[in-house]
């Protein structure tokens, strides 16, 4: 930093003197709190810290560092007290210079007296300190606010590691129970109707893959191409997405249908219960704790996933979904699709009151990041709300009941910053957007 030209002219005359100049190594006291002092310092190089110790308790606390070019030992000499404030210690070896109260005014017909011309010293030091002192009282604030989030998050993860116990019980009755009806109702339609079997077994093994919008645009077509009525081409446009329908669908299509729908009803069923026990496992993230993760993971195919179980929530949404050509990451997808069922959730939720509502989704590859971005049409989000929407416990939901009590953003971003990623949203009067960033090495 350019020193102002008083300044400077006080530096070069009062500090050049190499009688009242000396080295002092990492850990030398240079002053100690009370002692008498007559002296202003000026750091030539190095760094020093000035402690201030309270006696009736023994606590001490660090009330000011000083570099090279700062001065120490300015209310001794100028407030005349000739008594250290704080404790005064290298940090670093350092080079120091000073001035007592014997030492002769220069030119004070030009200058006025020592006061007068140090009056530059006391105005600079007071607003370096300040700066400094500000500086510090931020980086203490991010700490507080880190360290009481840690707690907030372990006291959540203890409460969480008791619910999921509970949970684990019913998540495990309504998997096995989905398994048997599942065994029970092929052997039931093998026997009393074979011929709807392999519609069934579609519908288990694939169910589902396309969203409602590409649903619309294939229904349209097939009304065309086969006269069906509007709620046989939806279902068969979910059933068979793309390409020719094959013949044996139109010998008794509506039984068909209603086959394949509860084959896919299954499929859904056993998918919700196993990452719903998934999602169990993983209130361990609220503590700290990571997921395994796996190198092959696709980012798509856990988008794909998040949709299937949310398509209750979906039913009255246009759901558009572009996605690029992903390269595998080393992830968990029980995280990820915990990501993305909180974003979808939310933006579900933000556009009920919504015309017609609509989600776009688009993944992208640029630059050794994967961006994923997830946009609705719902109202904006205002400024404040945006500052504090990734905090814990903070919902706009009336009584606070909100997705996880509040708590779906604050793991969204907690996950997303565990893979070194970003998550932001961005709003106006149009769109919402989430925008996350996830790197790929």
């Amino acid at each position: 930093m350019v020193q102002p030209k008083a300044l400077k002219r006080i530096i070069d005359t009062y500090f050049r003197d190499s009688e009242r100049t000396m080295s002092v190594t990492s850990g030398t006291h240079v002053l100690r709190q009370n002692d008498y002092n007559d002296k202003l310092y000026w750091v030539k190089s190095g760094e020093l810290s000035g402690y201030l110790r309270n006696k009736e308790n023994g606590l001490s606390a660090k009330v000011f560092v000083v570099k090279e070019g700062m001065f120490f030992g300015v209310h001794s000499f100028f407030a005349q007290t000739l008594m250290a404030s704080t404790t005064v210690v290298a940090e670093k070896d350092s080079e120091i210079t000073w001035i007592d109260l014997l030492t002769p005014v220069e030119e004070p017909e030009t200058y006025g007296s020592m006061a007068e011309q140090f009056m530059p010293v006391m105005v600079h030091e007071l607003a370096r300190r300040q700066m400094l002192t500000g500086m510090e009282a931020l980086e203490k604030e991010k700490a507080l606010q880190k360290l009481y989030a840690t707690e907030q998050m372990t006291t959540l993860g203890q409460l969480a590691a008791g619910i999921a116990h509970e949970l684990n019980n019913a998540i495990g009755v309504i998997s096995s129970k989905t398994e048997n009806l599942q065994t029970d109702i092929v052997d039931f339609v093998s026997t009393s109707k074979p011929e709807m079997l392999a519609f069934m077994v579609q519908g288990m093994n694939v169910g589902q893959t396309t969203g409602s919008q590409q649903v619309r645009e294939r229904a349209k077509v097939l009304i065309k191409q086969h006269n069906l009525t509007r709620e046989q081409a939806k279902t068969l446009a979910k059933a068979i997405p793309q390409g020719d329908v094959p013949k044996q669908w139109f010998t008794q299509l509506d039984e068909a249908l209603r086959y394949w729908d509860y084959g896919r009803d299954l499929r859904d069923m056993r998918l919700a219960a196993k990452h719903s026990a998934s999602i169990v496992k993983s209130v361990k993230q609220l503590g700290g704790s990571d997921h395994a993760r796996q190198n092959d993971v696709n980012i798509n195919e856990t988008l794909h996933k998040s949709l299937a179980l949310l398509q209750s929530n979906l039913r009255p949404v246009e759901v558009v979904l572009r996605p690029a050509v992903l390269p595998p990451i080393n992830a968990s997808s029980t995280e990820l699709v915990q990501v993305w069922i909180n974003l979808i959730k939310n933006a579900c939720d933000a556009m009920e009151s919504t015309a017609s509502p609509k989600l776009e989704i688009v993944t992208r590859h640029i630059k050794q990041k994967i961006l994923v971005t997830i946009t609705n049409n719902g109202p904006m989000i205002d400024e404040p709300i945006r500052r504090k929407i990734f905090q814990p416990n903070f919902t706009t939901k009336k009584g606070g009941l909100s997705f996880g009590l509040g708590l779906g953003l604050s793991i969204v971003q907690r996950i997303i910053q565990s893979y070194d990623g970003t998550v932001v949203v961005k709003s106006d009067e149009e769109r919402t957007t989430f925008r996350i960033k996830l790197p790929t090495r």
